[in-house]
């Protein structure tokens, strides 16, 4: 199966030139690694001020988070689909590390790796890396946590406050 830029925007809320990644290079449970060169695009939705600052890393790992949700839903058993995640969101990042001032200045793709380190509930923790492809070297990292089916979070707080 090849999951593009297609296949990424039919599964993520972003539409347009603000879906930002190109394809899926792998994935597991664990880990996903995405490809994406919007970030030397003058039309990028995130550039201000003629430029791409790196802290906009932080939605493509967002997105990237995002599609390995779509993907894990993909092959879930016929019986958890209904438990499938409607919607996630994007509660915090912590530890977040930039290595640069900006992204657009970067010839190379963009290689966005997302690993889920801890999922417990309606919440999972993702370690994230942005990288130039074909370079070890970090241009931002750090943990994010999100929030899938957050309706339900507030469901259950009504139901133990009555």
């Amino acid at each position: 199966m090849i999951y593009d830029h297609a296949w990424i925007a039919a599964r993520i809320p972003h539409q347009g030139s603000m879906c930002l990644l190109d394809h899926v290079e792998s994935w597991n449970e664990e880990r996903l690694v995405c490809i994406a060169t919007s970030h030397t695009s003058v039309d990028n939705p995130l550039r201000g001020h003629g430029r791409l600052g790196v802290a906009a890393g932080i939605e493509y790992a967002a997105q990237a988070m995002a599609v390995h949700g779509a993907l894990l839903a993909s092959v879930l058993p016929q019986s958890e689909t209904a438990a499938r995640p409607a919607a996630g969101f994007l509660a915090s990042v912590r530890g977040a590390s930039m290595h640069v001032a900006r992204l657009d200045d970067i010839g190379a793709a963009l290689q966005i790796e997302a690993v889920c380190i801890h999922r417990e509930g309606n919440s999972i923790l993702y370690q994230f890396t942005v990288r130039a492809q074909g370079s070890g070297q970090p241009l931002l990292d750090g943990r994010a946590a999100v929030i899938v089916n957050a309706a339900l979070l507030t469901m259950d707080k009504e139901q133990t406050t009555k």
